[in-house]
């Protein structure tokens, strides 16, 4: 409820001052309130305090002038907003907001260049917005440093800055996406660095950008959020370097959007040989969406995950797909709503395609590799098959039902090879795919499994070997890598089996394994030898950071403050910190000494603080393994995450993502595309964290 000032008289009043442009007077940046002097409809006013110029705006105490011009002042505690009325002409005012709604029959909505601020337990507003809100004539008179203000002389609404919205109508209905573009009649203020366009409810003053970037006159896309619907007013704000407000203009909206959904990459009719890349053509923000592919002479339906809805998906024709297939994609919003595109009918002509994969023409296998095939149609059996080009011999590697096949070629095969592929469909039809050749060594070689390069082994490790001979007997052999000196620390006859070697206390240090088979005719061969550490001493884990329950308050407070500087949604961030960190529970610690890093993004590398070593996982010989790894240090929370926006805000990488990242949906889909996460879910987990617990609240904004 609004209270009247006058009957409560001043010291209910939550002051402030809205300091706005009138004239621009040639005057130091504040001059005494004793100074100016107060002339209303010809008679002269004394005030406590008096009228006051601070950064060449003349400003006035509100009350004293408004009910001296018949108008009454209104406060309204739980709002923290002011409402001067007279007659049917009223104007809304809000403590920290440079938006002003005027109201004379219809909503008028203006932005102010200084928000309210409060002058010894006063609110004082400019002069131009008394002019506006009351229909008034003012003036500033230099030479006796007095303002006049003249009830008999009528004003209209004059706007504070030479700048509009140039797309975008008052009173326009939103139904979907829509240009936005600032028009600059004069120039463009200087020190212009960001503009940003925000969408504001009026009744809260408060809302969401929806645009923004550094070109001041360029066309910026608004995609709406069907949760922002009603009566809205659409901001346009500049801003410097320094994030202070340079300019604006603000007009009234009706948002309804109507939901449009159409599927890309294909037309009706279409014949389809090959594989599509199929999107989503959206006029709204969809937090996921799902492709539906229906053969419509078979009857079967395929429907994929969520997925990206700016992303493609990819759809490989099988031959049992020839015929008419219905192909149309489904948004969903926030609330599970779906959407969905007209169906678009295709005629499908795959032909039929098989081909060998697992090596590349030309190149040397050495070691082994795993054969697979790729086809577009069933089979009962497949075989990977060698010929020698030179005789035309033929010999079946394999022979499988759907599997692939890891090849290790033997030492009597030496030259050239012809690998392909033969399998038989399930009507015992017989398809050749075409050949690869590569080139065989003809050496015998062996392959330590069970340790890689780098690793630290803290207990005991299993080894295995890998031979293209047969071997009689195997053992496993430690060596120093400063003297040289060998110990067999496991093996037996069967070179086939999983060993195991246990450290013992004195193991510590740095070594080499070495596998070393015994052919029957008692020839050794060797494998290569991988430099791996043995550690027994004191091992940290990651630690937290804060107590579970403190840390989304520590999150979102480091999210809002890099929102204020960077523009990149706070509910974004605070749900990585929440997902990289487990709740803050996991923060890399030194895994030898305990330091801890402060590391909350998992960011790899040197830091202000320097590094920490933990582990990472590496693959070698088709098997993975932890080693050490640096990660980068910091001296405080603060660093970690100024130095985590600092790399999504400067990465080549991540430039789609700064185009969407006031955005916590379209950004968190940005950061999936950009490779940030190679978990598929990455942005809808997000978005699920977002969601349940209301993180959008944070990126909030007022003007």
């Amino acid at each position: 409820m609004y209270t009247r000032l006058k009957s409560y008289g001043w010291r209910l009043i939550a002051v402030f001052v809205l300091a706005l442009v009138f004239f621009q007077f040639n005057a130091p940046p504040q001059v005494a309130a004793g100074d100016i002097k107060l002339v209303i409809d010809g008679e002269s006013i004394e005030t406590s305090p008096q009228p006051v110029i601070q950064n060449s705006r003349t400003l006035v105490p509100v009350r004293l002038v408004s009910e001296k011009l018949g108008a009454q002042v209104e406060w309204n505690e739980q709002n923290r907003t002011v409402r001067i009325v007279k007659g049917n002409r009223s104007v809304l005012l809000r403590i920290d907001s440079h938006l002003v709604e005027y109201n004379t029959g219809e909503r008028v909505f203006n932005l102010s260049d200084v928000p309210p601020q409060i002058i010894e337990d006063r609110t004082f507003v400019p002069l131009r917005l008394v002019s506006n809100a009351l229909g008034v004539a003012i003036r500033w008179e230099d030479a006796s440093r007095t303002v006049y203000i003249d009830s008999a002389e009528a004003a209209g609404i004059t706007p504070f800055f030479d700048m509009k919205i140039s797309t975008v109508q008052p009173g326009q209905v939103i139904t979907g996406t829509t240009d936005l573009q600032a028009h600059f009649p004069g120039a463009v203020p200087v020190g212009a660095a960001e503009i940003r366009f925000l969408l504001i409810n009026p009744d809260t003053g408060r809302g969401a950008v929806v645009a923004r970037g550094t070109g001041m006159t360029a066309i910026y896309k608004w995609l709406p959020d069907l949760q922002e619907s009603g009566h809205r007013v659409l901001v346009a704000a500049v801003y410097n370097g320094d994030g202070r407000f340079l300019a604006g203009d603000a007009v009234p909206v009706h948002v309804a959007v109507v939901p449009k959904v159409s599927l890309t990459g294909l037309v009706p009719g279409q014949v389809v040989k090959d594989a599509l890349s199929l999107g989503a053509d959206l006029n709204f923000v969809a937090a996921y969406v799902k492709y539906e592919v229906a053969n419509l002479d078979k009857g079967k339906v395929f429907v994929t995950e969520e997925s990206d809805p700016q992303g493609a998906y990819r759809w490989t024709p099988m031959m049992e797909d020839n015929g008419k297939v219905s192909f149309k994609v489904t948004a969903y919003d926030h609330a599970g709503q779906a959407y969905a595109s007209e169906a678009v009918t295709v005629k499908v002509d795959a032909e039929r395609k098989l081909e060998l994969r697992g090596v590349s023409g030309g190149s040397t296998v050495d070691k082994p590799v795993t054969l697979s095939v790729f086809r577009n149609f069933q089979v009962s059996q497949t075989e990977y098959v060698m010929r020698d080009p030179q005789t035309g011999k033929e010999e079946v590697l394999a022979q499988v039902g759907y599997t692939s096949h890891r090849w290790f070629p033997g030492p009597e095969l030496t030259g050239t090879r012809e690998l392909f592929v033969r399998v038989k469909d399930t009507s015992g039809v017989t398809h050749t795919s075409s050949s690869v050749t590569v080139k065989l060594t003809g050496a015998p070689k062996l392959i330590l499994g069970g340790v890689g390069p780098n690793q630290v082994v803290t207990g005991p490790l299993k080894l295995t070997a890998t031979s293209n001979v047969a071997l009689d007997s195997i053992q496993y052999v430690l060596v120093n890598p400063k003297t040289g000196a060998k110990r067999v620390v496991a093996g037996g006859a069967d070179a086939a089996a999983e060993y195991t070697w246990t450290p013992a206390q004195g193991d510590d240090g740095e070594w080499k394994m070495q596998a070393e088979g015994v052919l029957a005719s008692g020839e050794r061969i060797t494998s290569e030898a991988i430099a791996f550490k043995v550690y027994f001493g004191t091992l940290y884990s990651a630690k937290p950071v804060v107590e579970k329950s403190a840390f989304l308050d520590l999150a979102s407070g480091l999210a809002s403050q890099s929102w204020q500087k960077t523009g990149m949604s706070a509910a974004l961030q605070t749900a990585q910190a929440i997902l990289e960190t487990g709740w803050g529970q996991s923060v890399p610690v030194d895994k030898y000494t305990g330091k801890f890093s402060y590391n909350l993004f998992g960011i790899k590398g040197t830091g202000p603080a320097g590094s920490v070593v933990s582990n990472t996982w590496e693959e070698y010989n088709g098997q993975t393994f932890r080693v050490d790894a640096n990660f980068r240090a910091y001296s405080g929370v603060e660093e970690s995450w100024a130095d985590h926006k600092n790399l999504l805000l400067t990465g080549s990488r991540y430039e789609p993502f700064r185009t969407v990242m006031h955005d916590s949906t379209q950004g968190a889909w940005a950061l999936k595309r950009a490779g940030y996460a190679t978990d598929s879910k990455y942005a809808l987990k997000l978005m699920d964290i977002i969601k349940t617990y209301n993180l959008k609240r944070l990126d909030e904004v007022g003007i």
